[in-house]
Order: structure tokens, then C-alpha cells, then sequence
């Protein structure tokens, strides 16, 4: 079995293409050309859905639509999208054993930061977008456990699954708890609405400038990364999957091992 979790997290498009994408393609060439081709089972991710034009508080499972404007999100989410689907063409051609893992928002002790869907952090504030929405949080540990589940399966073979652990905080009761426990944040929270009509003024603006001013915020990228969602991990379950770690005991340890970082940095 081959499990394969590799993908370059940012940098020049062109890196990250030729890093995940063409990588995984050389992969891919020497599974096919075994007389027995291994199991693979490839780590996607959340971001390959295409959210953006889903009703609000839609439910994302396994038969969620995939991205269909790649080019409008970031560069990580055409990567991965890119690169899923070069497995799946891989197997339609060669047959070989496959399951696909998208995780949500992967967190441990040795996570350092705040997911995106949370906020960004800026010099000196941390833009606080998530409101109240759910954050799909997978513990590293459970979704280590996902992944053997996978391979060990047959069931699994040519499925998709989503992973996630089963109690879901929201945003803004994750965030309440680090800037507790972890260390003070000067946040400004920023309301969907209010967001929404920045991202017009922010992608108006890169127009006009010709690029001058990244277009961090578009009105596209606010629907797939801030708009109020459901998650399912049910069909995760039929493998005989369960969270080993508890969201509970999931977040003291992650925060405890941060608290112990950020001390240690600032002594």
C-alpha cells in the first residue's frame, strides 16, 4: 500500500504544479508498470469542492460537486484538484486499486497557526472571518486512524471519503479557546456581509491597477472559503472508522503543546 500525502503547500504556481501534479504523475507511472499495482491511498482535500455556489448551510459529503472554476480560486486548491484528477485518470486507464481521503482542516500539537476558514493573520490583528460557521477539524491522529481504515478495507476500493472528526466546534468558539489558552490575538472580526462587499471593492481595485493590489479577497474565493456550511462524515463511518481522540481532548492537547511554542519562541 502506498500512501501518498505529498503536495507543496505554497510557492511560485509553477513549483507546486511541478511538485504535486508531475510528481505524482511519475508515481503513478511506476505503480501502473508493477504486475501487481500496491493500493494507493491518496490524501485530497476539502478544497477541490466547489462550494461558491452552493445555498448557504448546504451539507459537503462525498457527492458534493467537484470545483468547476479552479482558475478562481488559489493556486493550493487547482493543485490539489489537478492532482486528484490524474489518479482518477490514472485508474479509469490501468484499473489499479484506489481510494481518495479529502480531510478538512488537519490539526495537532505541531500545527502552529489558525486555519484559514478561521480568519488570516495580519501584521499585528488577526482578520477574524468564520463567524460561527462549523470548522471541519480532523486531529491528526484520527485522521492517520481514516487512513488506515481506507487501506485496510476493500469496501473502500475506487470510493471517496470525507474526513473530519464527528464534534465540530465553530470558529469562533476554536478561536475563543486559543486566544485563551494559547495567547492573546488582537482580533477584528469582519461579518460575511461586510466581507462579501470588500472582496468587490478589492477585485474592482485589482482591475484598475492592473494587479497592483493582490486580489486576496474576491467575491469567488469569499463563497468557497466563508460561507456558512454543513459537513457529513457518515459514509467514513461504514468503514468501521471512529475518532481515537475526542474534539475535547483533541483541542487541550493541540493548545497545550501551542501554549508551550509560543512561550518558548518569546523567553
Amino acid at each position: 500500500t502506498i500512501y501518498h500525502l505529498a503536495a507543496m503547500l505554497g510557492g511560485p504556481p509553477s513549483d507546486m504544479c511541478l511538485n504535486t501534479v508531475v510528481t505524482s504523475r511519475n508515481l503513478l507511472e511506476a505503480v501502473v508498470a508493477q504486475p501487481t499495482p500496491p493500493k494507493v491511498v491518496l490524501v485530497s482535500s476539502f478544497g477541490v469542492y466547489g462550494t461558491a455556489w452552493l445555498p448557504a448551510h448546504s451539507v459537503i459529503n462525498e457527492e458534493t460537486p467537484l470545483e468547476p472554476t479552479p482558475e478562481l480560486r488559489d493556486p493550493y486548491s487547482q493543485i490539489k484538484l489537478r492532482q486528484e484528477r490524474l489518479f482518477w485518470d490514472y485508474r479509469a486507464q490501468h484499473n489499479y486499486p484506489l481510494v481518495v481521503l479529502r480531510p478538512g482542516a488537519i490539526y495537532g500539537p505541531e500545527s502552529y497557526g489558525l486555519s484559514a476558514r478561521i480568519g488570516l493573520q495580519l501584521p499585528g490583528v488577526f482578520l477574524f472571518l468564520g463567524g460561527n460557521n462549523p470548522l471541519p477539524l480532523s486531529y491528526v491522529d484520527n485522521c492517520s486512524d481514516a487512513l488506515i481504515a481506507a487501506a485496510r478495507s476493500s469496501a473502500a476500493d475506487g470510493q471517496v471519503y470525507n474526513v473530519h472528526d464527528d464534534e465540530l466546534p465553530t470558529c469562533r468558539q476554536f478561536l475563543d479557546r486559543y486566544v485563551r489558552e494559547v495567547r492573546p490575538l488582537r482580533v477584528v472580526p469582519v461579518p460575511y456581509a461586510m466581507l462579501f462587499a470588500g472582496s468587490h471593492a478589492v477585485l474592482r481595485y485589482h482591475v484598475a491597477s492592473k494587479g497592483q493590489l493582490p486580489a486576496v479577497f474576491t467575491p469567488y474565493k469569499t463563497r468557497s472559503s466563508w460561507k456558512p456550511m454543513r459537513f457529513d462524515n457518515s459514509k467514513l463511518h461504514t468503514l468501521g472508522w471512529r475518532p481515537l481522540v475526542s474534539s475535547e481532548e483533541a483541542m487541550r492537547r493541540t493548545f497545550e503543546s501551542h501554549r508551550r511554542h509560543f512561550q518558548g519562541a518569546h523567553a
